[in-house]
């Protein structure tokens, strides 16, 4: 166990930095005052680092500013003695593919011009597929970035927390999500391509690995207690983690932690 009073650094993307959910601590990152490192560190009284924020890859944990902000891993020092890691979805634009595919399909329904217009500039952007070499990088990447921590943090235990599923076997195609027959095996197919890249990188590292992805299966869009968020066009995060998806991570971090 993690004594209380030490240093936590959250590294990660929306899935931990928590966009739409109250209270919002940091703005630009879309950063919640209730995501699941903020949790932790709260059961835990824990020192807490978050620089989680939203939009970021694990180039912008590794070595990239965003928005003018460092590299995460900067935050990392030799006092840090936890570090969670969520990242590696936008390498492979997993949500933003899925929200754009809702978009198209629920653009071009009404089959108006301005409709079939912006669905057509939508379509070409869509790709639903990727190769066996875009997951192995996500897999490198997390690697590094855990390769990182422990050059910075010798002592600082490592957990890798990977992506709450969005679609599970009670989502519906065209009920719960604007996803065709077709389209919504595919965004299936990218989550467990993204678990795996996970569970490999936690392999390989030595890392401790969190697989919310597992957790929440049966938590997915369109179940009766969904840990995210569905699609909506015009208001909210569409297809992120809940306040309800957040606690149950946190909960998985914690049993991890004292395991």
């Amino acid at each position: 166990m993690i004594p209380p009073g030490s240093r936590y650094v959250a590294l990660g993307s929306s899935f931990a930095a928590g966009p739409g959910i109250s209270p919002i601590v940091h703005k630009p990152a879309g950063r919640s005052g209730s995501n699941y490192p903020h949790l932790v560190a709260a059961e835990l009284g824990l020192d807490l680092v978050d620089v989680t924020y939203s939009g970021a890859t694990t180039a912008h944990l590794l070595t990239d500013s965003q928005d003018g902000a460092p590299p995460q891993l900067d935050a990392v020092g030799p006092e840090t003695a936890l570090v969670t890691i969520t990242a590696g979805g936008n390498d492979l634009e997993y949500v933003g593919t899925f929200i754009r595919g809702s978009m198209l399909n629920t653009l071009a329904k009404p089959a108006t011009v301005l409709g079939r217009r912006v669905a057509n500039r939508i379509r070409a952007r869509v790709s639903y597929l990727k190769d066996d070499a875009d997951y192995q990088t996500v897999t490198d990447s997390l690697v590094a970035v855990v390769s990182g921590v422990r050059e910075r943090a010798p002592q600082a235990r490592v957990i890798l927390v990977d992506y709450l599923a969005l679609v599970g076997p009670s989502t519906r195609p065209r009920l719960d999500v604007p996803l065709n027959e077709e389209q919504l095996p595919s965004v299936a197919m990218m989550a467990d391509g993204l678990a795996a890249a996970f569970a490999k990188a936690a392999a390989t590292s030595g890392a401790d690995l969190v697989a919310a992805s597992a957790a929440s299966l049966q938590h997915a869009i369109g179940s009766a207690e969904p840990w995210t968020t569905g699609f909506s066009l015009l208001r909210g995060v569409s297809y992120h983690p809940n306040a309800a998806g957040m606690r149950a991570v946190a909960d998985l971090v914690l049993e991890t932690l004292r395991s």
